[in-house]
């Protein structure tokens, strides 16, 4: 039977879910980028390779992503306001512990494992699931304004966390996520709820005398994150929107994210100048992922993504004659453009896996951006040796401009889906078909 409510909020209840999401994944994102503002210091204290420091942020990475696609159906099957909670709490267990550290094997246990899998829970499916339960209407600019809590994350947390590293040591700054992290949880318990009739309330932008709730999911979530992968591997639009994401993520978390700071260094520039710098491509983030959100809407997402990653190859390409001692004007239109661009894939991303998959798009973008994260781990990993053996970053740069043009292709032959005479599209008569199986 319809939902309806006695009375009308002044402020939806989905914008104060979707601002405390928003925090939320500023602080997942802040807190996985950290260890490329200690890697410097920890070199310095253990004298541990970029290699070996690599292989830990390549771990993190990976769980990032591979979280994703259970964390979205634990959220359907135990609610958002759990998951969240424990997520926050391994984050904090993760950093706080890394203070103890003694031996570079302990990375993989600190900043792997327990970081990897905490902010993986609370990873860019969040996003999608607030977005896709609580918002009819304007779908596409909550996205953006969701996954520019990514942008905002480096913007608030990286700064303070090189700065501390930098004057008082990598353990107050490894402290100061465990607390951040912890201080989060009451927030998530008190605001976030799973579904609007929880609150009373239809989804933003839907009509109160004809929504209908749809059925919640059923059966275990390890279970329905398989066979939402086993559902999505039949689709062709699936590997191509994959392989395009894992090229995205080489080239932002994987390359910039974790080597930027340490290039910089190598060219003379000081730790906290470049962790500025990633600020100021956060800054730039926030403006370019809400705009993205804004024009998915609008227009082809596949022209979009088309656009994004031949800005980001020529960017990457002309990266290695921009480094240098000093900020200089052509750093700063690099820092600029490569903000814009930062994440402004994620909207048009997110889309069309709703598009394409329905009721299954949520968990089918975990995996989506689950391979966002194996391909950040890779080019984190390559990048790292590929310092070690030619003593310069500059292959890495290149590298990650030619894959660019790789994921631009890709993007482009995105099926669009079709109707039938009846109206219903191939994809959706595949999944009635993998129902009625």
């Amino acid at each position: 039977m319809p939902l309806r409510s006695s009375r009308r909020p002044r402020v939806h209840p989905a914008w104060w879910v979707a601002a405390v999401a928003f925090l939320a994944l500023l602080g997942a994102a802040g807190f996985r980028a950290a260890p490329g503002a200690l890697m410097v210091p920890l070199h310095d204290e253990f004298g541990w390779s970029m290699s070996v420091m690599s292989l830990a942020v390549s771990l993190n990475l990976v769980l990032f992503g591979l979280v994703a696609p259970f964390a979205a159906a634990l959220m359907d099957r135990f609610g958002m306001r759990q998951v969240i909670s424990v997520a926050l709490v391994l984050v904090a267990l993760g950093a706080g512990g890394s203070v103890l550290m003694t031996a570079s094997w302990q990375l993989l246990v600190f900043w792997g494992l327990l970081i990897g899998s905490g902010t993986g829970a609370m990873a860019l499916v969040l996003a999608a699931t607030i977005a896709n339960r609580w918002f009819v209407k304007r779908r596409g600019l909550v996205m953006g304004i969701l996954t520019a809590g990514s942008a905002t994350g480096q913007l608030i947390i990286l700064p303070p966390v090189a700065a501390l590293a930098d004057t008082v040591g990598w353990r107050p700054a490894s402290l100061l996520i465990a607390g951040a992290a912890l201080i989060a949880v009451p927030l998530v318990r008190l605001v976030i709820r799973d579904y609007p009739e929880q609150r009373g309330v239809v989804p933003y932008g839907a009509d109160p005398e004809s929504y209908v709730a749809p059925a919640r999911a059923v059966g275990g979530a390890v279970a329905r994150a398989i066979e939402g992968l086993r559902f999505a591997a039949r689709h062709r639009a699936f590997w191509a929107l994959a392989i395009a994401f894992a090229i995205c993520g080489a080239t932002t978390n994987g390359l910039i994210g974790i080597h930027f700071i340490p290039s910089a260094h190598d060219h003379g520039m000081a730790a906290t100048t470049a962790a500025g710098l990633l600020a100021v491509v956060g800054i730039f983030d926030i403006a370019g992922t809400i705009a993205s959100g804004w024009l998915t809407d609008r227009f082809d997402p596949r022209k979009l993504l088309v656009g994004y990653y031949a800005f980001r190859g020529v960017g990457l390409l002309m990266l290695p004659w921009l480094l240098s001692d000093r900020v200089h004007p052509s750093m700063i239109l690099f820092v600029v453009i490569y903000g814009l661009d930062w994440v402004a894939t994620v909207p048009p991303t997110a889309a069309l896996c709703r598009e394409i998959f329905g009721e299954r798009g949520t968990i089918v973008f975990g995996w989506v951006f689950a391979s966002h994260q194996i391909g950040a781990a890779a080019a984190a990993f390559g990048a790292g040796v590929i310092r070690d053996a030619f003593g310069a970053y500059t292959y890495a740069w290149w590298g990650g401009a030619a894959i660019c043009v790789i994921a631009a292709v890709l993007s482009i032959l995105v099926s669009r889906t079709r109707k039938d005479a009846r109206g219903v599209t191939e994809d959706q008569r595949l999944a009635q078909a993998a129902r009625s199986e």
